[in-house]
């Protein structure tokens, strides 16, 4: 049944299609802390990536977003980027999970704040 989803699903990892293109074509030039692999081609007009799980773009880090996208050429492998002490861990995007950032007047925080900055409007 795995074999089958691959045919015809993206989400859950690289089809067969995708495999197949990374078997000829790919050359591994790296992987990151979350297990995604990264491909370029001999002669390096393609680069992309295999992601370990789910297919969500935020999952990849700012470094190797810039290799993806030809903001610099050397990879985080062979040139790794000069991160400031204020700078905080890569994370995914949360938005839609348990996770999530709710501010406190939200009602979709378990317990809402009640609001005092603004009086509703009623109808006369």
């Amino acid at each position: 049944m795995k074999s089958l989803l691959r045919l015809v699903t993206w989400w859950n990892g690289q089809t067969l299609a995708t495999q197949f293109w990374t078997a000829r074509k790919g050359i591994k030039v790296g992987e990151d802390d979350q297990g995604n692999v990264y491909y370029h081609t001999r002669d390096d007009k393609r680069r992309w990536v295999i992601y370990n799980g789910e297919a969500e773009a935020s999952r990849i880090a700012p470094d190797w977003h810039g290799w993806l996208h030809r903001t610099w050429n050397e990879t985080p492998v062979a040139k790794p980027l000069v991160h400031k002490a204020w700078e905080q861990p890569h994370q995914e995007n949360l938005t839609g999970t348990a996770a999530a950032y709710v501010p406190a007047g939200s009602l979709n925080r378990a317990t809402p704040v009640a609001r005092s900055d603004y009086d509703a409007w009623k109808p006369e």
